[in-house]
């Protein structure tokens, strides 16, 4: 999405909103990481206050596609911090996008990686590795698929489901 942002994304493509194709997120995100813009397509993870799976995707190769995380919007612990945040950055992750907190704010903020997050909470996720992979989530009001593409920058969060040509 080079130089172009997600309100002349929506500007060129309100058919598309329109049709439920490209969707909006609710501005409900923390921007953190120091790639403000960033885009790819999505791969998804449903858990709740537990970031064995969240750690174990972010050990893959990224390949430039951006984890969404439904963390139930929990804000009572953090299931994302420092450590899979630098290996994101160093696998080729363009981004990670938190339905809940994330802790470790200044060293995530110094990687080369785009961060999306509710909040930040200092206290670390449990580690039973409970949760569901590449699966439907809703966060901030919008149904998300995996394989769907994701855009952002510091006007907000698109989803879509194809690639867009901008």
């Amino acid at each position: 999405m080079a130089l172009v942002t997600t309100a002349e994304v929506c500007d060129a493509h309100s058919q598309l909103i329109g049709s439920g194709d490209l969707r909006v997120l609710e501005p409900a995100f923390q921007i953190y990481g120091r790639r403000q813009v960033f885009s790819g397509q999505i791969v998804t993870l449903k858990v709740f206050e537990d970031n064995v799976l969240v750690r174990g995707f972010l050990e893959e190769k990224g390949n430039g596609r951006v984890l969404v995380v439904d963390g139930g919007g929990s804000k009572r612990c953090a299931i994302l911090g420092g450590n899979p945040v630098v290996q994101a950055q160093n696998n080729g992750w363009a981004g990670i996008v938190v339905n809940g907190c994330i802790r470790d704010v200044d060293e995530i903020n110094g990687c080369d990686i785009g961060v999306r997050a509710l909040a930040s909470h200092p206290m670390k996720a449990n580690k039973k590795g409970i949760g569901e992979k590449q699966v439907p989530i809703t966060i901030a009001g919008t149904r998300i698929c995996d394989g769907e593409w994701l855009y952002a920058d510091t006007d907000g969060i698109l989803i879509s489901r194809t690639e867009l040509s901008v």
